[in-house]
């Protein structure tokens, strides 16, 4: 899939769904949440939380701005995702950040649909 089929969480009712998540994975440095797509909702949705603790908003942005790169490259199961980054994804080299999202993202999915 290309960037333009990753779109945004934006809908309050998305962030609530993501508090219970169907599928939740820990990898490394990064956790993913996944809940199921609405049928309005054919393409991916992804929403990234990157705390303070990962920097200041220089180095917090840089990596919001590497994650989205990954995501965008990455094929993605249709559902809305939430990253949460822990302070050592800074320090990934983008290889490395992302082999873990991707599967951090597949076993998310995998997870809520079983």
């Amino acid at each position: 899939m290309t960037s333009r089929s990753v779109g945004r969480i934006r809908h309050r009712s998305t962030f609530v769904a993501l508090r219970r998540p169907a599928g939740r994975v820990a990898v490394g440095p990064l956790r993913v949440s996944w809940v199921p797509p609405l049928p309005s909702d054919p393409f991916p949705q992804v929403s990234y939380a990157i705390g303070r603790r990962c920097g200041n908003a220089v180095e917090r942005n840089r990596l919001r701005r590497r994650l989205r790169a990954v995501v965008g490259q990455a094929q993605l199961v249709p559902g809305s995702y939430l990253v949460i980054a822990d302070p050592p994804a800074v320090n990934l080299g983008f290889s490395d950040l992302a082999s873990t999202v991707g599967s951090a993202m597949s076993s998310a999915a995998a997870k809520g649909t079983r």
